[in-house]
């Protein structure tokens, strides 16, 4: 039979409320009795009850985390992070994907709301639901936190990398490179995505050689197919435009696609084509040549995250606030 709150009681010979109290934390408790407690705890193995322990306290131990995807190893190492935080507190996850399609991004937090968690962590929330004010609106009662995105709204805590500086890192060494037809290969509907564009698009006018073709959009940047479709859109790319030399890719799995196209064309990396991506996923460093990329902290971003949800929980979601990571590159073998 399942080991009940009363049992324990029982065994202990003290009431249940005595053993909630050494639980939950929320009451002193004599520490001769605590240690009793405790003790007979961990001999019956009993684990309480969570939901019962959220109806007395009156607050969900529950959080929120929503991405698009599981598919790219940086939303794992970001939930990594989270988890790291959270595992010693009397919080767990609830995990959902959206397959970056934003009514199944309202419909999963419409979800978590009906189940009443404490707060939502949103990595790289949509553009079009961020528009809308969707976000805003539930965080006025919800306490929520944005990964990879900057919010401009007071309601919404966020925590992001510089990715501006990440991409011009990742362009002036191309440049550094003698490269100066450089492609760039991104996916839709990302803030991150448009921030590397904007960037982009400054240094190669800067040069006085931008060139509207040598922008890719190979839609859904984080799915299980973006690989293999990077390399299909690289592949044409590069045979209709053989005096690229370079090319800056927005994550490590695109980056990787063109890597893939090259095999396919007989087009050796380095030597005719120099290749940077983002994010430093494990990936990056299994691959031959091993990738160069911009190193995003993702297991940071992730821990960050946490701490900010944590602290608005604790303020009853009255405070905002934002954190910068920097970047930096990793310099390999492409």
């Amino acid at each position: 039979m399942k080991i009940t709150i009363v049992d324990v009681a029982k065994a202990c010979n003290v009431s249940v409320a005595t053993v909630s109290r050494v639980i939950n934390g929320n009451y002193p408790v004599k520490e001769e009795t605590k240690e009793k407690v405790l003790k007979v705890i961990e001999e019956l193995q009993y684990k309480p009850n969570t939901q019962a322990r959220d109806l007395i306290k009156k607050q969900s131990s529950t959080i929120g985390v929503v991405v698009p995807s599981i598919s790219n190893m940086f939303f794992t190492n970001v939930i990594n992070g989270i988890e790291g935080y959270f595992e010693k507190s009397e919080y767990s996850i609830f995990l959902c994907t959206t397959e970056h399609d934003k009514d199944k991004e309202i419909s999963r937090i419409n979800e978590l709301i009906s189940r009443n968690v404490a707060g939502i962590i949103v990595v790289d929330p949509g553009i079009d639901n961020v528009e809308s004010k969707y976000f805003d609106q539930v965080a006025k009662y919800l306490p929520m936190v944005f990964v990879n995105r900057y919010s401009e709204s007071s309601h919404i805590s966020s925590v992001f990398n510089d990715q501006e500086n990440g991409a011009r890192l990742a362009i002036n060494y191309l440049l550094s490179k003698n490269h100066k037809n450089i492609a760039f290969i991104r996916g839709d509907n990302s803030y991150s995505y448009d921030i590397k564009e904007k960037v982009y698009k400054e240094m190669m006018k800067d040069i006085n050689n931008f060139k509207e073709e040598f922008i890719v959009n190979i839609g859904h940047g984080n799915s299980i197919q973006t690989v293999n479709k990077t390399m299909k859109e690289g592949i044409k790319l590069l045979s209709l435009n053989k005096d690229v030399t370079g090319v800056f890719a927005c994550n490590d799995l695109m980056a990787i696609g063109i890597m893939n196209a090259c095999k396919k064309l007989n087009i050796k990396i380095p030597n005719d084509l120099s290749i940077v991506g983002y994010d430093n996923i494990e990936l990056s460093e299994m691959v031959e040549p091993k990738l160069t990329t911009i190193d995003q902290n993702m297991f940071l971003l992730g821990k960050n995250s946490a701490i900010l949800l944590n602290e608005k929980i604790e303020n009853n979601n009255k405070y905002s606030k934002s954190i910068v990571l920097n970047n930096h590159l990793i310099k390999r073998d492409t």
